[in-house]
């Protein structure tokens, strides 16, 4: 059937979602706060998040620090809840990318909230980082 409009597909200057990113909303900022302090307050008490909060909590970190410092330079790895690239700089397109920071979930959220300093994290051991622009001390705390 042919189209009427000359067009089978929507003009990206046509629609409700110009000026907006491609990007959906994952969940509702009120969400990722309540599973941020309800995973906190798991960690505290030194239990183990339930695996939802845990994964909400991390995700909305590092949604944070992709919105606070962004650029595709460095690709931050949380195993197994998530990743983003963040820091401006040359992005890579292909392959494993030159600047990596790695850590467990624990790790992150008491470094994204500044509850362990990014120096003594790494001095530890709690975090891998390869590359030249992997330091995010002057990111972290957000």
């Amino acid at each position: 059937m042919p189209c009427l409009t000359g067009s089978a597909r929507p003009r990206a200057s046509v629609g409700p979602w110009v000026g907006r990113p491609y990007r959906p909303v994952v969940s509702s900022p009120n969400r990722g706060s309540d599973a941020l302090s309800s995973a906190l307050a798991a960690l505290d008490a030194g239990r183990t998040p339930e695996r939802p909060v845990y994964r909400e909590a991390v995700r909305t970190l590092l949604t944070a620090l992709a919105d606070r410092v962004p650029g595709r330079s460095v690709e931050v790895r949380v195993p197994p809840y998530g990743a983003v690239q963040c820091v401006s700089g040359p992005r890579h397109t292909r392959g494993a990318p030159p600047n990596v920071v790695e850590m467990d979930p624990a790790t992150w959220l008491a470094v994204a909230t500044g509850r362990l300093p990014w120096a003594e994290a790494v001095a530890q051991g709690r975090v891998r980082m390869s590359g030249a622009r992997a330091d995010l001390s002057g990111h972290l705390p957000l």
